[in-house]
């Protein structure tokens, strides 16, 4: 009897340990971190009016202003973009549809041509209105592009965080997305992503983006007001910086369309 009951309490120990590493293993599992990071973020229903800002190498600076909303409808978050100021701009919108399980669609118009054209795949990684932005910053990341590991813990701004690298799974994604790898800094609590860095097609660094000031929103995600992206090979970065942000729109489905773009 005491034989039985000492396999038994084996038994059950054994298994706790199983249950316990099996859970740490799974939270620690880079994929999922970087899904929740990407969830993290607010972008559904919401407006705001956003400032970016480009500096040369020399740190000059031109300012561009611009009016965004977003929905989600279904399995896609469709998002407007507007550039309001200055006049050389004023009138160019950019539509997203950011699906949840496959590619994002982008269409851009230029005032200058009064014709709207879709953003080819190729062009995701290519710079965002003349900024170190890219069309693929802005929108939330396709979790199924790349392959995950976690390849250290680091501080920062006093917050623990996993530091995860990122790499294309395919040829594809790798042309498109216009980088080898990237190195996200992940909050281990709360998953908001505080710096990302970003490999060339040599593996040298190319980019240092970071972002801050986040705010609490409804339903229990954040925003960020302050995203910076350093071009750390010519010196030259941009600054978006969000001014007026409320947590829902009023727009229509038939509002985020690429036949609207030009009103």
């Amino acid at each position: 009897m005491e034989n039985d009951m000492k396999r038994v309490f084996k038994y059950f120990n054994t298994l706790t340990i199983i249950l316990v590493t099996s859970s740490f293993a799974a939270s620690q599992n880079p994929r999922e971190i970087s899904k929740k990071s990407a969830d993290a973020i607010a972008l559904g229903s919401m407006e705001m009016t956003t400032t970016l800002k480009i500096f040369d190498a020399k740190g000059n600076a031109r300012s561009r202003t611009l009016n965004m909303a977003s929905r989600k409808f279904g399995d896609v978050t469709k998002m407007m973009m507007k550039f309001t100021d200055p006049a050389d701009v004023k009138g160019t919108s950019i539509l997203i549809y950011d699906y949840e399980e496959r590619a994002d669609e982008m269409w851009i118009y230029m005032p200058a041509l009064k014709k709207t054209r879709r953003v080819v795949s190729n062009e995701r990684g290519k710079n965002f209105m003349g900024s170190e932005f890219t069309n693929a910053d802005m929108s939330k990341p396709n979790i199924e592009d790349f392959d995950y590991k976690i390849i250290s813990s680091e501080n920062i701004n006093g917050r623990a965080c996993h530091v995860i690298e990122a790499t294309p799974v395919s040829q594809e994604s790798l042309q498109s997305n216009g980088f080898s790898k990237k190195v996200s800094y992940i909050d281990k609590e709360n998953y908001l992503c505080y710096k990302i860095e970003y490999y060339d097609l040599k593996g040298k660094i190319l980019k240092t983006q970071t972002i801050g000031d986040y705010r609490p929103v409804e339903g229990g995600s954040y925003f960020y007001y302050e995203m910076e992206m350093k071009n750390e090979q010519n010196g030259r970065k941009s600054v978006l910086k969000t001014e007026k942000f409320k947590p829902q729109s009023e727009m229509t489905e038939a509002q985020f369309s690429p036949s609207n773009l030009d009103k």
